[in-house]
């Protein structure tokens, strides 16, 4: 595997220290691109300067899960969120009530989509801010209730 694809890899799967790490040892001509990874082990960062990248998050890296948080016996929705409080604070601003629980959902779960199938990840797409309602589930519905807003 080439240090390319492992970079945008880190960026897909928002592997901050990672792509941070990455991007130091690109910024100080240790490492290329065209590398192979095996590269990666046998040169030194600094990891005071790495540090303070992944501190200042110069990649823009904003790690977002889903969680499904449970309104009723029938009823949950999906959050787009970075934490678990964060899904619970944004849940019971909108609702008005706390969630029986929030458990969190992988990104790669796949659900359909009109006549598509797609993935949490694919859908986070289209949000350009965080916390977000993903979707609404009720347990007898077919599928999951897409409310993109």
């Amino acid at each position: 595997m080439l240090v390319r694809e492992l970079y945008e890899d880190s960026f897909h799967f928002e592997e901050s220290t990672l792509a941070h790490y990455i991007y130091h040892l690109l910024a100080e001509q240790k490492i290329s691109l065209g590398d192979d990874i095996s590269k990666l082990d046998a040169v030194q960062a600094d990891n005071q300067k790495v540090a303070e990248l992944i501190r200042k998050n110069v990649l823009g890296i904003q790690k977002v899960r889903v969680y499904s948080l449970k309104m009723n016996k029938k009823e949950f929705y999906f959050i787009f969120a970075s934490s678990p409080q964060e899904a619970i604070q944004f849940f019971t601003e909108t609702f008005q009530q706390s969630p029986l629980n929030c458990h969190e959902y992988p990104l790669e779960f796949e659900f359909e989509r009109g006549k598509e199938v797609v993935t949490f990840r694919e859908m986070r797409k289209d949000f350009e801010s965080f916390p977000a309602i993903a979707g609404r589930y009720g347990k007898g519905e077919k599928g999951i209730n897409l409310q993109l807003k």
